[in-house]
């Protein structure tokens, strides 16, 4: 593994440090028109899926080259490179490669100029985590599949406009896997019902969608018939190999860190228990380590080597450092650390006790941490089925 860079990967760098230094302004002195301009900035840039092919709209950019621009953003805390995230961090991906030429130009675009947001109808109720188990089914007629069934916990459905919708096509396949479909459709098709579910922290990102004969023409079905398994494991690769990243989380150690400066315990400076220092030291090396470990995600895609379980890996460790950061802020804080937002004595806006009651969209997100296990220990461990 060479962790060296190239003279053009370092002039590159330097590129996205000058387009910073011109065009990021302080936040405190953002106005409205800032995010709009940022956008349109980084799209002519074509930074916006950066490595996604030239010839559907992306920039057409290496590994390492993404790599440097997503370091170089996430140090200077950079807005994010278009607000569409599931279609950039999954549903894009997956169109590009099974959608035909048609949902290419129809999709791709959209999903580069930030129009609208995506959701994905993958978990149901009363399948937990066995999506292969999924019951919401589809029946071709003529031109068209007419849908019914429930998704669940469907993140950004409140607000999406388009749903990447996993169905059953076939009531008798050979195996679980086998026989379910991949269909793109419309949220604000007739006979959909987006019921939002509240969380503990407030708000309403999830939702329960009901799909009550829904019309979906077949030309929206991405991949075969009952290939949609397949086009499943690509876009979950996708996006576990994104939650894995590590930039996120040197972030928020280092607002744990400052929330240590500025703290006491006991009476004294925070700072100065040693039992608090050695937990921000553990968290800080657990954090390297998934930094060291995706350098090896990072090499077998510079090798063109396809990423499957082992992405699985930094999605566990990930998910279980949220939870414990975040607890370990709120007990700091005490008392104050269980205000939210504008409560009276609340800290950093009531950041932590919101992050401290959002912990089960962080463990579920992207598969539970007993199915990441599960992953681990049969795909990569060799160990016999659950």
């Amino acid at each position: 593994m060479d962790f060296e860079y190239t003279e053009e990967e370092q002039a590159f760098r330097q590129e996205v440090r000058d387009f910073l230094d011109e065009n990021l302004t302080a936040a405190n002195r953002r106005d409205a028109n800032f995010m709009a301009n940022w956008l349109k900035k980084v799209r002519e840039k074509r930074w916006v899926g950066f490595s996604w092919p030239k010839e559907v709209g992306g920039g057409g950019g290496n590994i390492m080259q993404q790599v440097i621009l997503k370091e170089e953003m996430a140090s200077r805390k950079a807005p994010p490179l278009g607000t569409c995230m599931m279609g950039l961090a999954w549903v894009g991906p997956a169109i590009i490669q099974y959608g035909t030429e048609e949902q290419k130009q129809r999709f791709i675009p959209d999903i580069l100029d930030s129009k609208y947001h995506w959701c994905t109808g993958y978990s149901e109720p009363n399948v937990g985590s066995d999506l292969a188990s999924l019951q919401c089914k589809a029946v071709r007629e003529g031109d068209f599949y007419i849908v019914n069934g429930t998704k669940i916990w469907t993140s950004l459905a409140p607000f999406a406009s388009w749903i990447s919708l996993l169905v059953r096509t076939s009531s008798n396949p050979e195996s679980k896997h086998e026989g379910i479909t991949a269909l793109l459709v419309k949220m604000d098709s007739p006979g959909i019902e987006v019921r939002p579910i509240e969380i503990m922290a407030g708000g309403a990102v999830f939702a329960q969608v009901f799909f009550d004969e829904v019309k979906v023409p077949v030309d929206n079905r991405l991949g075969e018939e009952g290939n949609g398994w397949k086009v499943t494991i690509s876009s979950l690769a996708n996006e576990r190999s994104s939650i894995g990243e590590v930039t996120a989380m040197y972030e928020k150690l280092e607002r744990l860190k400052e929330l240590v400066r500025k703290s006491r315990k006991n009476g004294k400076p925070a700072r100065d228990d040693v039992g608090i220092r050695r937990q921000i030291a553990v968290f800080e090396a657990r954090i390297e380590a998934m930094r060291l470990n995706g350098f090896r995600y990072l090499t077998k895609q510079i090798k063109r080597e396809p990423l499957s379980s082992e992405t699985s890996v930094n999605k566990l460790h990930r998910a279980n450092l949220e939870v414990e950061m975040t607890d370990f802020a709120v007990e700091l804080l005490g008392q104050s650390g269980l205000q939210l937002r504008d409560q009276e004595g609340a800290v950093d806006g009531g950041s932590w006790a919101t992050a401290a009651l959002s912990w089960p969209d962080v463990a579920i997100c992207g598969g539970t941490p007993n199915i990441q296990k599960n992953i681990i220990a049969e795909r990569i461990l060799g160990l016999p089925k659950d």
